[in-house]
């Protein structure tokens, strides 16, 4: 949304739609999978998609926020995921290469580019990797609101994480 004053949601993909990691003993049937009775470009290539809950979509749509893709999938978020979810093309952050400077100071590799994508606007990004190091880079950079929310990949995006998001945004939207 070209001027738009809502605040901005960063979405990684890996972690928090799609959920992974958990061992056979926290998980013994593994993960649920899901269909949306359409056809849909990639999901038959790649096999996690079926781990993302299609009824997240329509959770995601009605936060008072502009979604951005925040992951490593690119413009395929949009080609294979924004589909599946019922989700509109979204914009994606192009990342640029990692720096060495960032691994150095424990910074992750999207905190810097997030800041700048977001360019003083208020924004919430969810990702699995968030750690204090970006937190309190962020607060000593970010002229506006900033909410780094870690999902534990293990369970990806919960009720209560999109609780929390949907709080958080309504406080912060212009």
């Amino acid at each position: 949304m070209i001027g738009s004053t809502l605040p901005l949601l960063f979405l990684d993909v890996d972690g928090p739609l799609i959920p992974f990691g958990a061992t056979r003993q926290q998980l013994p049937d593994g993960y649920p999978t899901y269909k949306t009775g359409r056809h849909i470009p990639g999901a038959d290539t790649n096999p996690l998609i079926t781990r993302v809950n299609p009824a997240h979509g329509p959770r995601l749509m009605a936060l008072p926020c502009e979604l951005v893709w925040a992951t490593t999938w690119m413009s395929d978020a949009n080609a294979c995921l924004a589909p599946w979810l019922g989700l509109p093309e979204l914009p994606v952050v192009t990342w640029p290469e990692p720096s060495d400077e960032d691994e150095q100071d424990g910074l992750h590799w999207k905190t810097r580019e997030l800041l700048r994508w977001a360019a003083g606007r208020p924004f919430a990004w969810i990702d699995d990797e968030i750690t204090t190091t970006d937190r309190i880079w962020m607060e000593a950079h970010h002229p506006g609101q900033a909410l780094l929310h870690r999902v534990t990949a293990r369970h990806g995006i919960t009720d209560e994480d999109f609780t929390t998001l949907d709080h958080w945004l309504r406080l912060h939207q212009g």
